[in-house]
Order: C-alpha cells, then structure tokens, then sequence
C-alpha cells in the first residue's frame, strides 16, 4: 500500500527530487504529530519520527543534532558506524571525540563534516535533522552576530552548496517555529527551501479524533459532538487536541461546549506566549446605542459571514471617531452577534533581536489556524507604526510590512477580518488604509437626537447596573445641552450611584439624577474633540453612513478647517 503524505511533505519530497536543494528550513507546526495514510487507517507520529522512519527511511544514515541534546542517532547501526570512524579519527588525530562528542554547534559540525565526507565518498545516503535551529543559528545583525554563530552559519552554508553534498543523497532538515526567528543570511540562501507545516485543519482534527476515539467513546466523555469539537478547537495542534481527549478520560471530566471553549482558550493563548488575547463576546449588536445605520450595514456583513459568503467581505475595516464614541465596544459586538472568537494583539515587541518578527510570524500563523477570527487593534495609529525605522536596525519597517502583508492575503478574506481602530485615522500611514486592506471605513459619532440620546442612557444604565426609584430621563439628557458621549454618560451613572450610597439608598431617584447630570461636566478639549470629529468625517468610505448634518459638509473647507485646527493643537 502506498503512503499518503500531507501536503507539505509531498512539497518537500517534491523539491528534493529535482536534485537542486539539499537544506530545508521546516517551520510552523513543527512540533506537533504529522498524520500518514488513508483517512480511516492513519498512523500519527512525531515530526522528528516520521522524517527518519518514514521520509528518510530509506537512508543509510540519519542523524539528530540540538543544542541539549548534541549528536544522536536513528538507529544503533549508524550510531556504531559513526563510533567506528570518529576512533580512527582520534588516532590520527589525537582527539578523544569517541569519549566525549562536543555539543556545542561549531565542535558538532566539524565533527560531523569530516564523517559526512567520508560516508559520502563511499556513496552513503545521509539525513541531518538539527532541531531548535534558532538557537544554532539565531536572527542577527550581521555586526552583532558572535563567533560561535558565524562559525556554525558557514557550515550550513558550505553544506548547501558544496559539490561533493550536492552530487550525493545528503540532506539537511532545520526546524524552527518561526521563519523569522533563523538568521536571514540562511534563509535568504539560494541553496535553501523554506516549507511551512500549517496547524491541521477542521477535516485533519476530525480525522483525528475519529481515529483515536469511536462514538461510543466520544459519546462516554463529551456532550459536544466530534464534528463540533473538530470545529470548535481551530487553531489547536494534534497534540493539543489529544491532550483535551485523555483529560476527559483520565480524570473524568465530561467535555462540554463551556469546558472546550475555556480551555481552547488557555491553550491557545499560552501557545501564543501571551501574544494575543482573546477578547469577550457576550453582546450583540442589539447593545449598541445609537449608530444605527453603521449597526445596519455591518448586520449585512454578518448575514454573508453567517451564508458563507465569504467572498463579499471586506479584508478589514477601519473604525474611527471622537473618544467615547464606543468603537471598541462596537467591534466586540459584531464579532458577538456572528459568533466568531474576537483576539486582541498584545505587545509582541521585544528589545532582543529578531524576537518581535518571530513573535508576530507565531501570531499570524495562529490566526490563519484559526478562522474565522476577527482581530482588534486598539489605537492603531500608535500600534501599528509605518514603513519608517528610526534607530530600530529596520524592526519596525519589517513588522509594518508582516502586518500589512497579512492584511492584503486575499486568501483571508472573510477567515480573517481586521478591525483597526483609532481617533485619529488621518495619522496612519496610507498603506493600510487602502483597498485591498482596512477597505471600509466605518466613523461614529456621538448622539445626534433625542432618540439616540435617550437610547445611550438606558444602554450605559443597564451597563453600569443603576437601580432607579422610577423610570426617568434628565432634561439634560433629553434636550443634549451637554454632549455626552458614552463614556461620559457611563461615568455620570456610576457617580449617581455613589451619590445614592452616600446617602443610604439602594436606588437612585430623579433628584439625585439632576443634580448628578446639572452637576456633571465633561473633560473638555474642544480643539482636540472638533479634530477626531473632522477626520471621521473626511475618513468614512460610505455617505450613507455618516449623520445628514456631515453628508454635504464641502470636502475642501473640511480639509482646510482640519489642517488649522492641528496647527492650532500643536
């Protein structure tokens, strides 16, 4: 019977074979069970198990190196012939290698190089597998890069496209998690092959648990059903998942759609080192006061998320508006009312070189593993930065251009749907506020009427859990003398329930309402305000969707009026 091997090692056999390339950078999912075989009779083993037993299987020689570790082998075969040639070694050469191998990179590789040329020279097929490679040849700057790395970049350099390696069966196999985290130099090698192992897929986890669980099994240790767990666990390795199915057999504890989503949850979240974080989404859009129309036009969206209409989705959306005007709440609330996970990026950022690309290239792969997501990034213009480096060595240009790249992969578009956020849209760079990217630009504003004044009241009183004597609006409220934006309208309730506590009172009565609302004023910055307000309105995609007292305002006295007033704020 004929071996099925996943996609990403048939690509690998598939590059070998043109005799071409004989170093390979695996990275992704590298530490995870690799699934061979018909759906129904697979095996699953280890990445390192597989490449020697089945991928490699047919070498004559196959060998392991990590720094832990040092040099190990497939089999005690090839271990007693690598005794065999380092004893002559030492005799010639004085050395005591066959009692003590070097674990170090640059001793392993000078020992190594000398059994590999004399194996090959006898026509032996070898494999090299070097596991954790960022730690042999870490990203740096090529003039802060030490000795020991250099020295161990030039062997594997010099392995890749020497005559002797090229023309024999020799192969050299890195792995690492991240691409980003392996010295560019290495990387960017014509001699070198970078192949991703993606997490698995729904159909893959669903393999899986059919093939290690049956349905009496399942139905003994989960009230969620198998297609629902396979589901519900995207972005979750094998291991994961198998880790998931022996807590409930061993400790009994009965799966359930809370239990699988909180420890989905932790899983991924320790996964990512803390990168993102994932974001409640207990509300729906009905929660959202006022924004009416912007509250219509994303239900069109949810309805084609919800149709598998994927297709028609924007890649991202840009929310912008003055300051308590609930963009963050807006946002958590349409990922509620679709029913897809809400992630949060975290500060990824590191003072350690090469750490901030690879930390962002683990979010992102987690992110593709997971669709569909949605993916918040509060105070974009500040988060994100821009092409520029200012003394960074090029960090930030790289991260830019990861993100942006991201953004643009139309093979996302409805699994992964961005939503950057920020007051002022007119300070991020243009390149991720184009088509193609953060495609719709969505601007709220705060109450325009009446109707939506007295909506956010009871919305911001149902939030701040205010007990009232009686059903009443403050006139303030009623006729908008004061603009209260959502955050104001919430810090004015909650300063109304101190005032009835100060008091004795469990509720609040109309009085202390006026007197807290007459009372209340809002931190003023009205330049700053006006500023947020104006470039909402310059920035929104839509006319529809902007209130009819800005829907004819003329473009070019916006403009003017936008510049005086930065000038007057700086």
């Amino acid at each position: 019977m004929i071996t099925t091997y996943p996609e990403w090692a048939q690509q690998f056999a598939k590059q070998y074979l043109s005799r071409t390339l004989n170093q390979f950078v695996l990275h992704g999912n590298v530490h995870d069970l690799v699934a061979t075989g018909e759906n129904g009779n697979q095996t699953f083993s280890r990445l390192k198990t597989f490449l020697a037993d089945e991928f490699f299987g047919a070498r004559d020689i196959v060998i392991f190196y990590d720094r832990s570790s040092g040099i190990y082998f497939r089999d005690q075969e090839s271990q007693k012939d690598f005794n065999l040639a380092i004893a002559g070694r030492d005799s010639l050469a004085g050395t005591e290698y066959s009692k003590k191998l070097p674990k170090d990179p640059v001793g392993a590789f000078s020992v190594l190089e000398q059994y590999f040329r004399i194996r090959l020279d006898q026509k032996k097929s070898i494999a090299l597998i070097i596991d954790y490679s960022e730690t042999v040849v870490p990203a740096n700057e090529a003039g802060s890069t030490g000795t020991e790395d250099r020295n161990s970049l030039v062997y594997l350099l010099k392995w890749a496209h020497d005559s002797l390696f090229l023309a024999s069966d020799f192969t050299t196999v890195l792995l690492t998690e991240n691409l980003a985290d392996l010295n560019r130099t290495l990387i960017q090698n014509p001699y070198s092959s970078d192949i991703r192992i993606p997490l698995p897929d729904e159909s893959q986890r669903l393999q899986y648990i059919n093939q290690d669980s049956d349905a009496e099994e399942i139905q003994a240790i989960s009230k969620v059903p198998a297609p629902m767990i396979a589901q519900m666990t995207a972005g979750l390795g094998l291991l994961k998942l198998k880790s998931i199915l022996n807590n409930a057999r061993e400790n009994s504890e009965v799966i359930t759609f809370k239990s699988l989503t909180e420890i989905k949850k932790e899983m991924i979240e320790a996964e990512a080192y803390g990168l993102i974080e994932f974001v409640p989404s207990n509300s729906s859009l009905d929660a959202v006061a006022g924004h009416s129309k912007v509250k219509e036009h994303l239900r069109a969206a949810v309805s084609a998320l919800k149709s598998g209409r994927r297709d028609v989705l924007p890649m991202g959306y840009l929310v912008c508006g003055p300051v308590g005007t609930g963009k963050t709440f807006l946002v958590n609330s349409f990922a509620g009312e679709v029913g897809i996970p809400m992630v949060k990026l975290k500060n990824f950022r590191s003072q350690w070189q090469g750490v901030t690309e690879g930390n962002l290239e683990k979010i992102l792969n987690l992110l593709r593993a997971m669709a569909p997501v949605a993916v918040m990034i509060d105070e974009a213009d500040a988060y994100l930065g821009d092409r520029s480096s200012s003394g960074d060595s090029g960090v930030s240009s790289r991260v830019f251009s990861q993100i942006a790249t991201a953004m643009s992969d139309t093979t996302n578009r409805g699994r992964i749907i961005w939503f950057l956020m920020t007051a002022r849209p007119d300070l991020m760079p243009i390149d991720l506020k184009r088509q193609g990217r953060a495609e719709e630009h969505i601007s709220l504003f705060p109450p325009e009427n009446e109707d939506e004044r007295v909506e956010l009241f009871d919305v911001m009183k149902k939030k701040t859990g205010v007990q009232l004597s009686e059903e009443y609006i403050p006139n303030v409220v009623k006729k908008g003398k004061i603009h209260f934006s959502g955050a104001d309208m919430e810090a004015a309730l909650t300063r109304a329930k101190f005032r009835a506590a100060s008091e004795g009172k469990k509720e609040v009565t109309p009085d202390i309402l006026d007197k807290v609302f007459d009372d209340f004023l809002p931190p003023t910055y009205p330049e700053e305000v006006e500023l947020q307000t104006l470039v909402a309105v310059i920035e929104c995609t839509s006319k529809a969707l902007l209130p009819d007292r800005y829907s004819s305002l003329n473009r070019e006295k916006l403009l003017k009026k936008i510049e005086e007033l930065k000038q007057t704020i700086s």
